[in-house]
């Protein structure tokens, strides 16, 4: 393993531990953080979601995510509220380990930016 890979654990393992003490339970991994900012960027608060809403949440989590680089952006709210989103920017092709390295980079940017957080012994970003 490299050491911008262990950083990146490091800093993931922070993030997780993070919003352990945010939302009172620790994701479990990268689908449950997806889906919490899918939740945050709704904006409906808390409320029991249906599978399919569950999925369209963790949609949501990743265009929000993969826009910070461009590859998607915002075309506007349906008239439930919900956001929809165009690909401007095609993505490169991965394997999985690296999609979910690429994902979890743009996780952390996410709550670097809209949240101010960085990882304890790292200085805030902004």
């Amino acid at each position: 393993m490299f050491k911008r890979d262990l950083d990146l654990e490091r800093t993931w393992a922070s993030l997780l531990s993070s919003l352990e003490a945010m939302v009172g339970k620790k994701p479990k991994d990268l689908n449950a953080v997806l889906f919490l900012i899918g939740v945050q960027e709704l904006g409906k608060g808390k409320k029991v979601f249906s599978k399919e809403e569950k999925q369209d949440l963790m949609h949501i989590g990743i265009c929000k995510i993969l826009s910070l680089s461009g590859y998607y952006q915002l075309e506007g709210l349906d008239q439930e509220g919900w956001p929809h989103w165009k690909v401007v920017k095609k993505l490169p092709h991965f394997d999985l380990l690296e999609q979910e390295k690429l994902l979890k980079m743009h996780v952390i940017e996410y709550f670097e930016q809209e949240f101010d957080w960085s990882a304890p012994g790292q200085s805030s970003p902004k």
